[in-house]
């Protein structure tokens, strides 16, 4: 496709994203771009506001048209890697995996290969979205989160599932093991931002933001802790974390939101697992091309099944 027939991706900006930076409000609205490359189109000049080329000073204004113009797909730099895969489901459109914790899903600066994009690259051929470091990804997991991840295989199904994500057309549960007692039920309801002092964190305490919502109900009481399903209305990056820690019960393991523990038993359990005991459990949607009703549920894995089985209560 040359590159004057590529159509621009065109975002209204709403009144939360006013006097944002706009490179910032663009990672944020379109999932489907890296900051990184957003960032390098601003600097090309292939991002307008209001029918003004933008800086990535720029502030962000309020109900304005922002088009991007994507440039063309670079080279692929990421490599196929022979890794293994546990795959779920696949056709010639997408495919469904769960992913180990510790796989990172996309080469970035300190993981430059070896992770999940790589493995894909060698298993099949994905394709989608501007980014070569992330062909076929439409969300993604925590490097130390585990469970289910859908991956499109076309440009076609890449587009649809991103729209899906963006209108939370699909249902999304994830367990985890949380300190304390939390709530029976609840819904958690806030919004989401980036931590004002603390760049490698999100908060829900701010008052702008994105809207976030978690709800939250109890599975099973353990030792210290419980554990908890958690299913999004919205998919924010940490939100789970986000969410249960600055609700006084973070999840077990997390170096970023965790807190330190007085108990010793729930204190060498968190230090045996060595991560966050956070599990995507099951994603259910109806398949991007054939409309099919697609749901995949996988049991966490075996050290987040040793931490429950330490800490159930005789």
């Amino acid at each position: 496709m040359s590159e004057s027939a590529r159509t621009p991706t065109v975002v209204t900006l709403c009144d939360e994203d006013a006097g944002e930076r706009i490179d910032r409000v663009l990672a944020r609205r379109c999932p489907e771009f890296s900051r990184s490359a957003l960032q390098r189109w601003i600097e090309q000049g292939r991002v307008e506001q209001a029918g003004e080329v933008v800086s990535r000073r720029s502030k962000a204004l309020s109900g304005a048209e922002v088009a991007i113009h994507p440039a063309p797909p670079e080279a692929m730099s990421a490599e196929p890697q022979e890794i293994p895969l546990n795959v779920l489901f696949e056709d010639q459109h997408l495919v469904i995996v769960d992913k180990p914790a510790g796989l990172v899903v996309h080469p970035a600066p300190g993981h430059p290969d070896g992770t999940l994009v790589n493995a894909l690259l060698h298993h099949a051929e994905v394709q989608g979205g501007a980014d070569p470091l992330r062909p076929g990804i439409v969300h993604r997991l925590d490097k130390d989160t585990s469970g289910v991840m859908v991956v499109a295989k076309t440009a076609q199904a890449h587009e649809q599932l991103v729209e899906m994500f963006q209108q939370h057309r699909l249902e999304r549960a994830y367990l985890a093991i949380a300190l304390g007692r939390p709530p029976q039920s609840t819904t958690y309801d806030t919004f989401h931002a980036r931590h004002p002092a603390h760049r490698k964190k999100f908060t829900s305490r701010g008052h702008r933001g994105r809207r976030a919502v978690t709800h939250l109900e109890t599975v099973e009481l353990l030792h210290g802790s419980t554990l908890v399903r958690c299913r999004l209305e919205t998919g924010r990056t940490h939100q789970i974390r986000v969410h249960l820690a600055e609700h006084g019960h973070p999840v077990l393991g997390d170096p970023l939101y965790g807190k330190s523990i007085g108990d010793p038993e729930l204190r060498q359990v968190s230090a045996e697992l060595g991560r966050q005991a956070l599990h995507a459990a099951v994603l259910a949607f109806a398949h991007p091309i054939t409309g099919e009703a697609m749901c995949c549920e996988t049991e966490p894995p075996k050290d987040f099944q040793k931490a429950l089985e330490s800490l159930r209560v005789d």
